[in-house]
């Protein structure tokens, strides 16, 4: 039996007065996934373990049963290993965010969706004028970058941009947390030298990005200027088992994203990664193609596949209802059905999910349950009739913690 795992990141909502008190899950046109529901079985997984932030970093590496006690160290060591940064043992990563700040706020967290291109163009600017032996900028994808700092401490108290649109930027800057682990002991930086490079980083990006033709280009052109840096979620290497040694039944795996978190998840438990051209992470992405890529790689010979849309979740954090209903009735159209289609009556096991709730209201992620669903040919269903957040409660798989999923999902 082959296997793949399809993230809607971030489609699980609450319900709302707009749609009549249903959740989007509820409201939205979704026949693949109610389809699913009634020929598989349901459940609720916490993709969320106590004390860590409802972060995709978290959400993902859970669905894939890491223990995050073990294994978590924030999202830049991941997007480290997704554009290919090795580490060295004193290195801290940490994401670097270019954002856009207006009247002294944070006016949004992606610069109203910055083009790669664009994107690398400044942190090679940035890179050029504030590296040195211990700082170095990296470039990723649209607004979503690197920073290593050599001998870094990672016990910091940083702030998600997503989190706090519209508020003063000066008080959220970075501070120092007590140190707790050997590591962190040994690094040659304490948590308030981290803290006050970062902080020096971000105000002399300030400086440097508001004289960059790119930001003057793009404010005559009505576009919001990418004007700062914002660091948050750093952390050291993790050390995280490979699936095809946790699974002997995975003897090759791939991850299909747009994102570089979610590479560097799949990098690091050993899935080789698959590039879809025109993949963006919006609403906009190469749904088709992300299609093709997934049912290409099992049928050329990946035992597993993640595949992760990241649309919804933008959606969410924008605060846009009609926009999110339309990623997630996308994500079933345009995935489901055809890779669906494409396997039908073929050893192929498929589950839905997604990695946490990001509600359009709430506009940032939340720490609930999410609802899953997994079928496969042959399987005995239950009684759900409809894949949602409230049917899902009544599923035969009831509610998953650690790595239940992922191993009720692989024993099949």
């Amino acid at each position: 039996m082959k296997h793949i795992i399809i993230i809607g990141d971030g489609m699980a909502d609450w319900h709302n007065e707009e749609l009549g008190g249903k959740t989007l899950l509820q409201a939205a046109n979704t026949p693949y996934m109610d389809q699913l529901a009634r020929k598989g079985r349901t459940g609720l997984l916490r993709t969320v373990q106590d004390g860590f932030h409802p972060g995709s970093e978290v959400a993902n590496s859970a669905i894939l049963g890491y223990d995050q006690e073990e294994v978590y160290e924030g999202r830049g060591p991941l997007e480290a290993a997704s554009i290919g940064v090795t580490l060295g043992p004193d290195d801290m990563a940490i994401r670097c965010n270019l954002i856009c700040i207006e009247d002294g706020k944070i006016k949004n967290h992606s610069c109203g969706h910055l083009e790669t291109e664009d994107a690398r163009i400044l942190i090679e600017y940035l890179q050029d004028n504030l590296s040195n032996d211990r700082i170095r900028f990296y470039p990723g994808i649209q607004y979503r970058h690197l920073l290593v700092i050599k001998g870094g401490n990672k016990h910091i108290q940083c702030i998600p941009p997503h989190d706090v649109p519209g508020q003063p930027w000066r008080p959220l800057l970075v501070k120092a947390s007590e140190s707790t682990d050997n590591h962190a002991e040994a690094t040659e930086l304490t948590p308030q030298q981290t803290a006050d490079i970062i902080n020096e980083l971000t105000v002399k990006s300030q400086e440097l990005l508001a004289k960059h033709w790119l930001n003057k280009e793009r404010i005559a052109q009505g576009k919001d200027p990418a004007n700062s840096i914002w660091t948050w979620a750093g952390g050291y290497r993790p050390h995280m088992k490979p699936l095809p040694e946790r699974f002997p039944q995975i003897k090759r795996g791939a991850v299909i994203t747009a994102v570089d978190l979610i590479r560097g998840i799949g990098t690091l438990a050993g899935l080789r990664c698959i590039d879809v051209e025109r993949a963006t992470g919006l609403y906009d992405t190469n749904y088709e193609g992300k299609a093709e890529a997934a049912i290409k790689a099992l049928q050329d010979g990946d035992d597993f596949v993640y595949l992760h849309v990241e649309a919804s979740d933008e959606a969410g954090h924008e605060g846009n209802l009609e926009l999110k209903m339309k990623t997630i009735e996308d994500l079933d159209s345009r995935i489901i059905g055809p890779i669906y289609e494409a396997v039908k009556g073929k050893e192929v096991a498929i589950s839905v999910l997604p990695d946490h709730p990001t509600p359009v209201r709430h506009r940032t992620h939340t720490a609930e349950p999410v609802p899953f669903l997994i079928y496969a040919p042959g399987m005995s269903p239950d009684s759900v009739q409809q894949y949602d957040e409230d049917s899902c409660k009544e599923g035969s798989y009831g509610l998953l913690e650690k790595d239940g999923f992922i191993k009720a999902f692989m024993e099949i």
